[in-house]
């Protein structure tokens, strides 16, 4: 339901009343109680958008999707042999550290 804006022509009180198009307008005013009120233009509320449809990269061809799909595979396969090999180095020398580190600790 949009919300209209209203000004009573009688106190010149301004309110917003949540009312569906088709509902004929509520000249009602809640301050005075007179039936002065009319309906202002006003610049609207802003919209949302909700699901897909709504980025640009949603609508991109499907040769571009497939070349984006092979970089990500190829950056991701160099990523993961690169981390298995500084991770591999660093955890025996961090183990030969810590157990110099308890033996020393327990003399």
């Amino acid at each position: 339901m949009p919300t209209y804006e209203y000004e009573c022509t009688a106190c010149g009180y301004e309110f917003e009343r949540f009312e569906s198009m088709s509902a004929k307008p509520d000249k009602s005013c809640p301050k005075c109680k007179k039936k002065k009120a009319e309906r202002i233009i006003s610049g609207g509320g802003g919209l949302l958008f909700k699901g897909s449809g709504f980025y640009c990269t949603d609508y991109r061809s499907s040769s571009y999707s497939a070349a984006a799909k092979d970089e990500n595979k190829s950056s991701s396969t160099k990523s993961d042999s690169n981390s298995s090999k500084s991770s591999g180095g660093s955890k025996s020398s961090s183990t030969s550290d810590s157990g110099s580190k308890s033996k020393a600790a327990a003399s």
